[in-house]
């Protein structure tokens, strides 16, 4: 009889188990579909506050090509731009137009059809553009299949960023260069500027 006591509790202990485990499974599904579910909420909520950040009003043109930089927010900065390069003759694909742009805002490709990724920061004097905008744009340009890159800010760039543009070949423009291109180029005239 002991025999087939021992013999009982090795069929009933693996059934206990399984039922035990059987009954904490839903559970654990339970949670995982929770957690599922809250990255999908916060994707929605992402989502929802795109809108407000890329939907900055864009004057026309040619209101643009009248404003002083400083008057400029960063949208019209980046039509800006567009027209410049395709005014000195490069073909300009626009696919960062208002933010969420992953580090690229335009595309220029010369006649020889060598593509440049450009990223435009349209920042106040006192701000200066950081280091990770630099590696964000070195990682960026290869997704757009770019050789070059150029960094155009209306500012300038931190000292840790200078030194990452020299590292990775980044080319960039700051606030007095970008003028005097403008201002060469002719058809950027502004009317007011509160700079001097």
């Amino acid at each position: 009889m002991k025999e087939y006591a021992w013999f009982a509790w090795l069929i009933v202990i693996p059934i206990a188990m399984g039922i035990i485990s059987g009954l904490l499974q839903p559970a654990k599904k339970k949670r995982n579909r929770n957690r599922r579910k809250r990255p999908t909420k916060t994707m929605s909520k992402k989502t929802s506050t795109l809108p407000s950040r890329t939907s900055k009003s864009c004057r026309s043109d040619e209101v643009i090509l009248t404003l002083a930089l400083d008057q400029l927010n960063g949208v019209e900065f980046e039509r800006l731009l567009a027209l410049y390069f395709r005014g000195q003759g490069y073909q300009v694909h626009e696919v960062g137009v208002g933010g969420n742009d992953g580090g690229v805002d335009l595309v220029v490709v010369d006649k020889r059809g060598e593509r440049t990724s450009v990223q435009a920061k349209c920042y106040a004097d006192h701000n200066f553009v950081p280091v990770q905008t630099v590696r964000e744009l070195v990682a960026a340009k290869r997704n757009h299949n770019c050789i070059l890159s150029l960094l155009i800010t209306t500012s300038d760039l931190t000292k840790p960023a200078k030194a990452e543009a020299e590292k990775f070949k980044v080319d960039y423009w700051h606030g007095g260069i970008i003028e005097q291109k403008l201002r060469a180029w002719g058809k950027w005239q502004p009317i007011k500027s509160r700079r001097a």
